[in-house]
């Protein structure tokens, strides 16, 4: 199992990551074809953010084949799970509420996003109610 990565990723990495959580494992060229769909970005400006990558184990690579293929390190939700866990602490003071609150207060959220959201409200309350009463 790879190390869990020890950094945070620049916003640059982000969007190799996005592309590896997306699509899978993909060699440079799958990931420079995808990546410049958005914006001209160069072939050896995305190798060498994921030779940087592989240093700072935010991704693996495996070169048995032709291609070097990579991969991400860790999984997208344990990714952005430390992503916000570090923004709550650095930005929140580990308030979860005004994270919430900042978050949805400067952005509409779809209806089914209100949902989930009232899906794990109801969750929550349901799990503290039965600690309450233990």
């Amino acid at each position: 199992m790879p190390r869990r990565p020890t950094v945070r990723p620049t916003d640059n990495e982000l969007a190799l990551l996005r592309v590896l959580w997306d699509r899978g494992p993909c060699s440079v060229r799958e990931i420079h074809k995808v990546l410049s769909l958005g914006k001209p970005v160069g072939y050896t400006t995305v190798l060498k953010t994921l030779q940087i990558m592989v240093r700072k184990r935010l991704a693996v690579r495996d070169a048995r084949g032709r291609a070097h293929v990579y991969a991400p390190a860790c999984p997208r939700p344990q990714t952005l799970k430390r992503l916000v866990d570090d923004l709550l602490d650095r930005a929140f003071g580990g308030a979860v509420a005004q994270l919430v609150i900042q978050a949805l207060g400067g952005r509409s959220a779809s209806a089914d996003e209100l949902q989930q959201l009232r899906l794990l409200l109801e969750g929550l309350e349901s799990q503290a109610a039965k600690e309450r009463s233990t």
